[in-house]
């Protein structure tokens, strides 16, 4: 390994650091006065910043890294899932947004309360808050390996706990003065970073490679040993174990996207802070117009990277040293060993921006959960009165708190996806389905039919964690001694948990004064 970095690589990280410092004092220096202005910024922000803060939030450090890894692994089927992803924005614009706006909820999980009572928030709150634990401290961490292995040159566990720590640290006091407000706006420079990390790797990357387009364009569609080609866009296949081909896409992919969108508050929250409902359907819809654009540079990254080290004959003379799995993705390998020196500082900060971006936006959302969902009602079931600006306090205590549980969660997925051997992207987006599945089946209940109840959603949500916990291919070995167990995609499981839990909830009698018409649908 070759790591050195030059004076130009520490003056951009340099750079980077004295503006994430001022930007975090300017955007802190309006202190929030009550709940819902350090949560929801009292609806005031505009739409295109949402949008991108949106953006931003969906796309982690997972992308920055699993978006590459992807790539040279397979080909652009991935892309096609966005798709799913546009079917989903327009459900939840039309069926869910009108609602949270027309309650005034500070967490879309206030929207049960009306329904099965309050006991159904504070369980939806905490299945929330432990999927959000779940996916966040995975992002931390493959943000954590990036940052040990650029500054420490290796992914050793100490120097992994550590870069865990500096991330959330530096996390926390970016959001923890100004609220929702500072990590939107934060957002948006934090978004501008890393894509323009990305396309100074494409541009170095076809520097290096001595070849035009048009002969990387065949190289890529016709790869070496008969494989197919790695600009297919579709996949019509019907293996279970493909999580991004046509089916799982418009399944699994619509409805882990109608979760991430309607049900999970780590993106919801943004759209809530929209002046009103058809600037918060329109932030959800542009953003995900802009993801395949970003994402496809993320995975051209990864191409080019398999032309670079899979195709020696397109290189010419230049010395390439072959990836290796102690580098966790090929993209780290070519950061570390043939990135030209000046640009590691672009790549680094590139990663931290990235994975900022997503962590301020889950510290600040699960705070608003455990403060408005579960420290709240506590309160007022004591009978306790206490000052708006208390639970401001109350929710920089969530987020410290939050913030720990989070660290504790990405020193965990160090060794879990070690285990897992599954590529980063997949890894991040399946450790979401534990939580989504449960909560996909109590909303679809609340929204299209007049059955349920407290008691039925509180199974239901426990079922859908079960049954995605024990469809896990470590779990099938468990119980049945399989050692090749069939392995379904994330996509599969999310769609067979989300019908078990659905089911479960419909079971339910609903009370007579509960007892609500399905939601009507409304306009964008």
């Amino acid at each position: 390994m070759n790591l050195q970095f030059t004076a130009l690589d520490w003056t951009i990280f340099g750079l980077y650091t004295a503006v994430l410092s001022a930007s975090g004092w300017y955007y802190s220096r309006q202190k929030a006065d009550d709940s819902r202005d350090y949560f929801l910024a009292h609806n005031s922000m505009p739409m295109w910043m949402v949008a991108i803060s949106t953006l931003a939030t969906t796309q982690s450090a997972a992308t920055f890294l699993g978006g590459p890894d992807l790539g040279y692994r397979g080909d652009l089927t991935y892309l096609f899932t966005n798709l799913g992803a546009l079917l989903a924005a327009f459900i939840v614009a039309r069926h869910l947004i009108p609602r949270f706006y027309a309650q005034r909820v500070t967490t879309v999980y206030e929207l049960l309360q009306s329904r099965f009572g309050a006991s159904s928030k504070y369980q939806a709150g905490s299945m929330y808050l432990l999927g959000r634990v779940f996916a966040s401290g995975a992002r931390l961490y493959m943000a954590a390996i990036a940052v040990s292995m650029i500054l420490f040159n290796d992914i050793e566990a100490d120097n992994v706990v550590l870069a865990v720590l500096l991330l959330t640290l530096v996390g926390l006091l970016q959001t923890f003065i100004g609220g929702v407000r500072s990590v939107i706006q934060s957002d948006v420079i934090q978004c501008l970073v890393y894509v323009s990390a990305a396309f100074a790797v494409v541009a170095v990357l076809l520097w290096q490679i001595p070849a035009s387009p048009a002969e990387i364009i065949t190289a890529l569609q016709e790869p070496v040993g008969g494989e197919a080609s790695k600009l297919a866009l579709v996949d019509t296949g019907w293996d279970l174990g493909d999580p991004f081909n046509l089916w799982s896409t418009f399944t699994g992919f619509v409805l882990l996207n109608i979760a991430a969108f309607g049900l999970d508050q780590d993106v919801t929250q943004r759209l809530l802070t929209c002046r009103n409902q058809r600037d918060g359907a329109r932030a959800m819809i542009t953003s995900v117009v802009m993801v395949a654009p970003v994402m496809a540079v993320f995975m051209g990254i990864g191409l080019l990277l398999y032309v670079f080290y899979q195709r020696p004959d397109m290189m010419g003379d230049m010395a390439i040293s072959s990836p290796t799995g102690g580098d966790i993705t090929v993209f780290m390998h070519y950061v570390l060993n043939e990135m030209p020196t000046g640009l590691r500082g672009l790549v680094t900060i590139g990663v931290i921006a990235a994975a900022l971006s997503t962590l301020n936006s889950s510290l600040n959302s699960m705070a608003s959960v455990l403060t408005e969902d579960l420290y709240r009602p506590w309160l007022k079931r004591r009978g306790l009165q206490k000052p708006a600006q208390h639970f401001v306090f109350a929710g920089r205590v969530s987020m410290a708190v939050i913030a720990g549980a989070l660290s504790g969660m990405a020193i965990l997925c160090f060794y879990w996806q070690q285990v897992s051997d599954l590529p980063l992207l997949t890894f991040a987006l399946s450790v979401m389905v534990f939580a989504y599945s449960g909560l996909l089946g109590v909303f679809f209940t609340v929204l299209f039919t007049h059955r349920g109840n407290s008691t039925s959603a509180a199974l239901a949500l426990a079922a859908g964690f079960v049954a995605t916990l024990l469809q896990q291919p470590w779990m099938i070995n468990l119980y049945t001694g399989d050692e090749n167990p069939l392995a379904l995609a994330f996509t599969w499981q999310l769609t067979l948990g989300t019908a078990i839990a659905f089911a479960i909830c419909c079971l339910g009698k609903p009370a007579a004064e509960t007892a609500h018409a399905p939601l009507r649908s409304a306009s964008i």
